[in-house]
């Protein structure tokens, strides 16, 4: 992609406008907040201190609009003591001569080393540096520097008591990751009935993991209905494809195929049910049409045989614990809470989790990392942006600065639309709300009203676009500072100007000294191969030693699988959006070459969700060779990533071996399921890793490899 077509899709992308909104209830919720610290400030204090508390409230309730699952009032306390920090070192730094820049460079970079913690860590951080720049403008005393803070602090607090006493939706965001999970499974159901090879999308499962840790008062006050569902989910999974596949499953043709499809169908059905009524807290009701939990253990018509049997029965087994979860749990009620044993993933609380977000720092702190290089780039247009406005003569110079700290992102396609989004939408607000005080000449307390009502649409927009949200924000600022004496004319094109210089900067500098993912493909694929064999090779284990309890570590495993996966797909979604060649940063490995090995590895992982849907139990017979095949399959795979990132020869002649051997061994043994899914299984996973020998051959795989090993073939 050239670099012209690179930047007319991201413009594109910054300047659209969705028409999705946010919740109106939360929306208002948090521009009362905000009106709670603003007029009462304002009424006991001077203008300099309602700014500060408006912005600590604004910047606070900001923080409770991002992706999290964590408590809405908890983000908005560790928002707004973070703004109140932030505040009194920025009020102290500016009465010594040379302290301000020196501080803001620090600040910058331990804001852009926070998005290793996560987004909502880095956006909020990032505000917490654009609040600095802006209400700090002149020297004060360290007296006065602590109040300041602290009344920028008083806000967070606020909007922490408001969302307290005004709960809305507090469950909204749980109940739409694990209703998307059964929706996903539904959908997966139907399209297994086409296309029997399909794969799952893990991103729901992922989120549900995410939204399933609690806190402890989570734990004791979350609906009944959340507890529990996400596991049966987990377990439903794998045995949808191990019904379908031709391999292990249903044959591809005749009778048993056409039973297969009937029960994909009346599963999905059953499993939009359960969606729906986790979704909207309505008591389960499943369609007449979907005789789900009933329909394996008909009698007439075809029937399933052998593994493809025992899946569609666990399945059955599994939809009707969930039904029976949701009907008991419609009886309970959120004041007499049943807890269940299992419990939830324990989510520590913000204080506890820092030694967490140090480790995670720390292990960004090399330059060679993605986060580090951005917090560099970060701290250097930061700190350049408000010297640079200084040595022009402006007053208003904090608008570069923050301009930059606002567009600044890890990746070029967010920096870019942003920056794009940021200027035009900045120069509309500003426009538009200089006119309105130009004209108007509004009072002191109709300015706070005008500005309360521009975050109100800020936070309405939320999901609108940034550049609808940075034209409510750049409103709400100049409402704000119109408090205080100037012209607002003359102050509106320094605005505009500066922030035209701020986020030219930025997007600079960026150009200059890019981070591209492009160069990081090969490490997120090399990460997910080895990740992929770890969870394939834990799963053949449990046949070769029923017994041994690895429950764990083949969850471990799967969890560290999805992970990798979703870490290659982002950096693959970010670089299409680079400009200059698609390569795949692997040495002498196209880009399709790439695609074709990242295929490879889905099959593989994919083949692993086949076996895991028949994992024996603790008394079965174990299938000879297959702890031995799980050993060579781990190790394999983790030397082909090394030489995936150092261009070496990738193969798996000692995996073929294994595989021949248990081939030999299951031989020798009678018929049984287990013995058949498991050779079924090996088959695929050695035809799979066949395919990633292909689709490297090009880096360096010896081509000699396939011609002296026979390709196995699949029952």
């Amino acid at each position: 992609m050239s670099w012209f077509a690179a930047l007319r899709d991201t413009a594109r992308t910054g300047l659209t406008i969705d028409r999705e909104l946010t919740d109106p209830k939360r929306a208002v919720r948090g521009a009362v907040a905000v009106a709670l610290v603003l007029f009462p400030t304002l009424a006991l204090g001077d203008a300099r201190l309602a700014t500060s508390a408006a912005m600590g409230a604004f910047i606070a309730g900001t923080a409770t609009f991002q992706r999290s699952f964590r408590p809405r009032a908890t983000l908005a306390v560790a928002a707004g003591v973070g703004l109140g920090v932030s505040t009194f070192l920025g009020y102290l730094a500016a009465g010594v001569t040379g302290l301000f820049p020196v501080l803001l460079a620090v600040w910058a970079f331990g804001a852009g080393l926070a998005w290793a913690v996560g987004p909502t860590a880095g956006v909020v951080a990032a505000n917490t540096l654009s609040v600095m720049l802006i209400v700090v403008q002149l020297p004060v005393s360290a007296l006065t520097a602590l109040g300041h803070g602290l009344v920028c602090a008083l806000g967070g607090v606020v909007q922490a008591l408001v969302i307290t006493v005004w709960p809305i939706g507090s469950w909204t965001a749980q109940r739409e990751a694990l209703a998307d999970t059964y929706a996903e499974l539904a959908d997966y159901a139907r399209r297994l009935r086409q296309d029997p090879t399909a794969h799952v999308d893990p991103e729901p499962f992922m989120e549900a993991r995410h939204a399933a840790a609690l806190t402890p008062w989570q734990d004791r006050h979350r609906p009944p209905e959340l507890r529990g569902l996400r596991g049966i989910a987990e377990r439903i999974r794998p045995t949808l494809p191990a019904i379908a596949d031709p391999k292990v499953g249903a044959p591809e043709e005749g009778p048993e195929r056409d039973r297969a499809r009937e029960v994909l169908a009346a599963s999905a059905e059953a499993m939009d049910a359960l969606a729906r009524a986790i979704r909207t807290g309505d008591p389960l009701q499943l369609p007449r049409s979907a005789p789900a939990l009933t329909l394996v253990a008909r009698t007439e018509g075809p029937e399933l045989r052998g593994a493809a049997r025992r899946a569609a029965r666990r399945l059955a087994g599994l939809l009707r614990k969930a039904s029976d979860t949701l009907d008991r749990s419609s009886e309970d009620t959120i004041d007499t809470p049943v807890l269940r044993p299992g419990g939830a993933l324990r989510k520590p609380p913000l204080v506890r989790m820092l030694p967490t977000a140090l480790r995670a720092v720390r292990r960004q702190f090399h330059p060679h990392s993605a986060v580090f290089q951005h917090a560099v780039r970060m701290s250097g247009v930061v700190t350049a942006a408000y010297l640079m406005a200084r040595l022009v003569g402006f007053h208003h110079g904090y608008w570069a600065p923050m301009t930059a700290a606002m567009v600044m992102r890890p990746d070029f396609a967010q920096t870019y639309s942003r920056g794009v989004a940021r200027l035009a939408g900045t120069v509309v607000g500003v426009a538009a709300s200089t006119l309105v005080v130009q004209l108007a000449r509004p009072g002191e307390w109709v300015l706070a009203a005008l500005a309360v009502l521009s975050i109100a649409g800020a936070y309405l927009t939320f999901r609108t676009g940034y550049a609808v949200i940075t034209t409510c924000i750049s409103s709400y600022v100049v409402f704000l500072l119109g408090l205080q004496e100037g012209n607002p004319l003359v102050t509106a094109v320094e605005r505009v100007g500066l922030t035209l210089l701020g986020g030219s900067v930025a997007l600079l500098v960026y150009a200059l000294f890019p981070t591209w993912q492009t160069a990081r493909l090969g490490e997120r694929l090399a990460e997910w191969l080895a990740a992929a064999g770890r969870y394939a090779a834990e799963v053949v284990a449990v046949y070769g030693r029923p017994a041994a309890p690895r429950g764990r570590e083949v969850r471990a495993a799967l969890l560290d699988s999805r992970e990798a996966r979703s870490e290659l797909l982002q950096a693959m979604q970010r670089a299409d959006a680079e400009p200059g060649r698609h390569a795949s940063g692997l040495p002498g490995v196209s880009r399709r070459q790439l695609d074709r090995a990242r295929a490879a590895v889905g099959h593989l992982g994919r083949v692993a969700v086949l076996l895991e849907a028949h994992l024996p139990g603790e008394d079965a017979e174990p299938v000879p060779g297959a702890a031995e095949f799980a050993e060579e399959l781990r190790l394999a795979t983790a030397l082909a990533a090394g030489a995936l990132l150092t261009g070496q020869p990738v193969e798996f002649l000692a995996v073929r071996e294994a595989q021949e051997q248990l081939e030999r061994r299951l031989a020798e043994q009678p018929a049984g399921v287990q013995g058949d899914v498991v050779r079924s299984g090996t088959r695929l996973m050695l035809q799979a890793l066949k395919d990633l020998e292909r689709a490297l051959r090009g880096g360096g795989t010896a081509a000699a490899v396939e011609r002296r090993e026979p390709e196995p073939t699949a029952r």
